[in-house]
């Protein structure tokens, strides 16, 4: 088990005043059986009031309410978890998974819909021709296998770049500049596991590495793939693996631009362009 002491904070400033519209924050980690919460804190400014919901996808996100003006906006999540996903390669896929192409059981398949279905129509036919490297119509091979193959291909063939734009790239631009962020990567593994009739999600969350400075962390993304027998197994295209301890997961969805960590507007008098500064660390107690 390891124990992670989480620290986000948002900071944004604005020239003047504003009216700050409520704001969502996808700041707290899903808990399960690899994820206990021992603490957990918010600390926002200016006066606020805050309501805890639960979305389609069971993400646990609070809504902050503001109920006075402000020139600067900032937003301090403090967690500390347990986490036991120690040993992410310990599972088993049912028999007729084990083996790939299968179907999913046809009650399960009926909530994997949402999950199956492509998000890029306009990609298929170059997304097509990129997974011919790994499996063509006839062939047969050991599903974790092949999911293996694709996300070290992204990992190994692709440069990492921080982008600040929002949103995703599309996968046909990632394959076209072979360059992308950790949420490019995961939108291409996702497609590319969606084009095989393998359901997909999009995962944010956080990423812990020891050969980062003491406490230095950052947000990640990542995809989860459901396999039966296994469930919703995380693999990290960044980095090519297997996720496990070392990934704190946030929020999932099935469209990777539908969970950012904080999302909101304001209204002003004149025109705006905001300063936003973001600080995590991730540090193991």
């Amino acid at each position: 088990m390891r124990r992670l002491q989480i620290k986000h904070v948002t900071t944004y400033q604005y020239s003047e005043s504003v009216t700050l519209l409520p704001h969502k924050l996808l700041l707290r980690p899903r808990e399960g059986h690899d994820i206990r919460i021992e603490s957990a804190e918010l600390i926002i400014s200016p006066a606020y009031q805050l309501q805890w919901q639960r979305d389609v996808y069971d993400n646990a996100v609070a809504q902050a309410t503001f109920t006075e003006l402000g020139s600067q906006l900032s937003i301090e999540s403090r967690v500390l978890i347990q986490h036991y996903d120690d040993q992410p390669l310990d599972f088993l896929v049912a028999d007729y998974a084990v083996l790939f192409p299968f179907q999913y059981d046809a009650a399960e398949r009926a909530d994997l819909g949402p999950y199956l279905s492509a998000i890029f129509e306009q990609d298929r036919l170059l997304l097509s021709s990129w997974m011919q490297q790994f499996w063509q119509s006839g062939q047969v091979v050991e599903t974790y296998l092949l999911l293996e193959w694709i996300n070290k291909a992204i990992a190994t063939g692709f440069t990492y770049q921080q982008r600040e734009e929002p949103g995703v790239q599309s996968p046909a631009t990632t394959l076209t500049c072979r360059a992308g962020s950790c949420r490019d990567f995961a939108t291409l593994f996702i497609e590319a596991c969606r084009s095989l009739g393998l359901a997909a999600r999009f995962v944010s969350g956080y990423l812990y590495s020891s050969t980062l400075p003491q406490g230095q962390g950052a947000t990640h993304a990542w995809s989860e793939v459901y396999l039966p027998g296994a469930g919703w197994k995380g693999f990290d295209s960044t980095t090519g693996q297997v996720v496990g301890n070392d990934h704190i997961t946030v929020a999932v969805s099935r469209h990777p631009e539908s969970v950012p960590p904080v999302s909101g507007s304001f209204q002003a008098v004149t025109s705006q362009s905001p300063v936003m500064y973001v600080v995590v660390e991730v540090a193991e107690i």
